[in-house]
């Protein structure tokens, strides 16, 4: 073969990788798009119900509590049933995603979510039907939190399990960034009806059609993930199981073997999940109740906080990527301890500027725990159970500390007429986290072929495949 011949080929052979790299890329970038665009439907609608309980259904579902603060902690109470039902469906889902896989799980979860949503809507208020109204509201919320429980672990482990292994931080982080662009939809909607109704109408009808418009996104959410593929290393992993009787997966498998694990998933969930629904929620009470701060100009900051949080995920996603999975996250933990003792002076002020500010950096060290967490998660379970270890420690955790902490705070700013215990609060739920993360291994750039490898040498079982 000639000098020219041999460059020639040499050439051909890096175009033909090139060209496949992009195909890959291509390919990624689909699955992402799709994951992302029915996380943001289903998160829409559950953060939806975050917001409306914060200025709505107190008054409308809850109309005899003794005072604002008490119709509220009602509404906060129905709302945590959504967490409560949340690990019931990591578990249920869980153990078909496992079994059946991510993609027709997904398919599942966003139909029963996006009708619970859209009869939430329909309701009538306690004046039309008394305790018919809020019994009917708690049994909606607690069927899309359901849906919901089985959501996040789908969503996230179809782009993970497709992604690089240097790159899975980033790529995995796109779907938590669906997270903020769902709440900023919903902020949005609620916003826009604020603006255009008068206070009374708002309450009586206004705010159900954000709930209704849910049909609409539902559809399409659905059809995108009509159109996503599972990945190959899942596929590899179903047909083991199925050539293998002897080799168990999903929930009480992952609990016997990975107990750690599921412990550990939870204690890096704790702090972020807690300082999360703090910002978004127990922020608007704060002001809304302390100061009777105007709800606009509420949704207004947070809807700038929403779009700040949407463009910082994936940044820190690739952050994990280039130093690590453990320095990213102890630093939210960290810095997630501190911010209540500047942001609550920042709301005092009533200055809307510094509220926006101190809400968006709020968000800004939640991401950085919160947008590890799909790679440092998956990269913790093999592929068999992988999907029912993720949505236990996810999911789990909601229930002591996203539910709670709403509640919480509302309790103790009503018993002591301050902010302080609520900062000490987010103070020791974020010593919990660090502890979490000084014990966890740093998995940065891992296979999960690896994964799967180490568990078959642990068990006894035959490997998933040779590949990388």
């Amino acid at each position: 073969m000639s000098v020219n011949q041999r460059v020639g080929a040499a050439g051909s052979g890096k175009a033909t990788r090139t060209a496949g790299s992009e195909t890959e890329k291509s390919g990624l970038k689909k699955i992402v798009a799709a994951s992302m665009v029915g996380t943001v439907v289903e998160w829409y609608e559950f953060f939806l119900y975050a917001t409306a309980a914060s200025l709505v259904f107190g008054t409308v579902f809850f109309p005899n509590a003794g005072s604002e603060l008490d119709g509220i902690i009602a509404a906060f109470l129905t709302y945590a049933v959504g967490f409560i039902a949340r690990p019931l469906g990591g578990i249920v889902f869980g153990q078909i995603g496992d079994k059946l896989g991510r993609k027709h799980t997904l398919q599942v979860t966003i139909i029963m979510v996006g009708a619970a949503t859209f009869l939430m809507g329909c309701l009538p208020g306690f004046d039309t039907i008394g305790y018919w109204a809020p019994a009917l509201l708690v049994a909606l919320r607690f069927i899309q939190g359901f849906a919901v429980g089985g959501e996040w672990g789908g969503a996230v482990l179809l782009v993970a399990e497709h992604s690089p292994n240097q790159s899975r931080g980033f790529w995995s982080s796109w779907p938590q960034a669906a997270v903020p662009l769902g709440n900023l939809l919903a902020t949005l909607v609620l916003l826009t009806m604020t603006w255009i109704l008068p206070p009374e109408q708002f309450l009586s009808w206004g705010w159900r059609v954000a709930f209704w418009l849910s049909a609409i996104i539902v559809v399409i959410g659905y059809y995108i993930r009509t159109h996503v593929s599972e990945a190959p290393i899942f596929l590899e992993a179903r047909a083991q199981v199925e050539a293998e009787k002897a080799i168990n997966y999903g929930v009480l498998e992952v609990v016997r073997k990975y107990p750690k694990g599921i412990l550990g998933a939870m204690g890096l969930r704790f702090a972020e999940n807690i300082l999360y629904y703090i910002i978004v929620s127990f922020t608007i009470v704060y002001l809304k109740t302390v100061h009777e701060y105007d709800t606009g100009q509420l949704l207004i900051a947070l809807l700038i906080a929403h779009v700040v949080h949407f463009i910082v995920i994936p940044q820190v996603g690739r952050l994990s990527d280039r130093i690590g999975r453990k320095p990213v996250y102890l630093a939210g933990a960290v810095l997630g301890a501190t911010w209540a003792f500047f942001a609550f002076p920042m709301f005092d002020t009533l200055n809307p500027v510094l509220i926006i500010l101190a809400v968006t950096v709020g968000l800004c060290f939640h991401a950085l725990m919160y947008a590890g967490q799909p790679a440092i998660m998956a990269e913790m379970f093999p592929t068999r159970m992988r999907y029912s270890g993720v949505s236990l420690g996810y999911q789990v955790t909601s229930i002591l500390a996203g539910s709670m902490a709403p509640i919480i705070a509302a309790a103790l700013l009503q018993q002591y007429n301050t902010w302080v215990p609520v900062a000490i609060y987010i103070m020791v739920a974020c010593a919990i986290t660090v502890v979490a993360v000084v014990t966890l291994k740093e998995t940065k750039g891992v296979s999960l072929r690896e994964v799967d490898a180490v568990d078959a040498r642990k068990h006894g079982l035959e490997p998933v495949s040779t590949g990388n």
